[in-house]
Order: structure tokens, then C-alpha cells, then sequence
């Protein structure tokens, strides 16, 4: 039987105490459910993948996604598993499928929007790919996201840039109250 959300949620919870990093996973998951509508995959299995790609970073950082990864092989779950393990570049896995290249392309990018939205007065309402573009060529903005693994990954998935940051944007707008990202105004 597949991994349920309530399943996937309760482990997060269970290794995730920074709320930061709890966000991060639930921006991820509204990501890859808009990711799997966009490109024929399925919904649930994608956003759990989503959910759960960072699941064991809080406690393990070193190690990380191992633990995640053994936890999902141990439910049945190759597929996700597998995305998650994709997702850890420098384990240089090539992908099996385009869920692992969504998650891929939508795991770092999805930071930095969200990155971009908090120094926003409008925050989200009125972000434009320009705009997120301007903030990835300052690399003291958000230093810590891989500007690399941004640009390859979205090449992997073959789409367009722009296009790319606009879906995140996109997906992430009807849940800007909930990931705080509305703004100060």
C-alpha cells in the first residue's frame, strides 16, 4: 500500500523540528503536485516525494538524504527513494524518470522564490522570473542556494527558464498566506 500524506507528514515531523525546514518541505510539495499535474504524474505520490526529500536534513545533515532514503526503501517506496536519492547531486545518479528531474528542478528553485518573496514588500502578488533572475546573479542574496544545480536542472528537465521560474511562482501563489509569503503590505 502507498505511503499516505498523514504517513509522510508524521515521519517529517518526527526528524523536522526547524520550521524553516518544515516550510521548505511543505512549499516542495505544493511544487511537485503542480509539477506532477503539469507532466503526467501522479499528484499524491509526487507531492509526498516533495514532502519528504528533505525529511532527515534537520538531524542528519552529514548523511543526508540516506536516512530518508533507507526509511522509504523500508515502505516500499523505490520510486520516491530513488527521486530523493537523484536529488542529492553529489551522489551523480542519473535520473529514471521525469519525477526525479522535477524534483530536482523544483527543490532549490522553490527556496529561492520563497527567499525572494520575504524581501519583497508585495511579497509573491507581484514577482516576476526578472525579478528572481536579478536575485540569483547576487550571490550574497540566499549564498547558500547552488545557482548551478538551479540552471542545470532546470536544463535537464528541458524546459524553459523563464517559463520554469514562472510555474514555481505560479504554484506557489494560492498558498502565500499559508507560507507566509504575502508581504508587508
Amino acid at each position: 500500500m502507498p505511503i499516505t500524506r498523514e504517513q509522510a507528514l508524521q515521519q517529517l515531523q518526527a526528524w523536522t523540528t526547524n520550521p524553516s525546514l518544515l516550510a521548505h518541505a511543505r512549499s516542495v510539495e505544493i511544487v511537485m503536485r503542480a509539477a506532477a499535474s503539469k507532466y503526467g504524474g501522479d499528484p499524491k505520490v509526487w507531492a509526498v516525494t516533495g514532502l519528504l526529500h528533505d525529511a532527515d536534513y534537520d538531524q542528519w545533515p552529514a548523511e543526508h538524504p540516506k536516512r530518508i532514503v533507507d526509511w522509504l526503501r523500508e515502505q516500499g517506496e523505490e520510486e520516491i527513494a530513488y527521486a530523493v536519492s537523484f536529488h542529492q547531486t553529489k551522489w551523480n545518479l542519473p535520473p529514471k524518470a521525469m519525477m526525479d528531474k522535477c524534483l530536482l528542478a523544483c527543490d532549490e528553485l522553490t527556496g529561492f522564490v520563497i527567499a525572494c518573496c520575504l524581501v519583497r514588500p508585495e511579497g509573491i502578488a507581484t514577482l516576476e522570473p526578472k525579478s528572481v533572475k536579478k536575485k540569483l546573479k547576487d550571490k550574497a542574496f540566499a549564498a547558500k542556494v547552488d545557482r548551478e544545480i538551479i540552471k542545470n536542472s532546470v536544463e535537464l528537465l528541458g524546459v524553459d527558464f523563464d517559463g520554469h521560474i514562472q510555474f514555481v511562482i505560479d504554484a506557489l501563489k494560492p498558498h502565500a498566506q499559508e507560507l507566509g509569503i504575502t508581504g508587508k503590505t
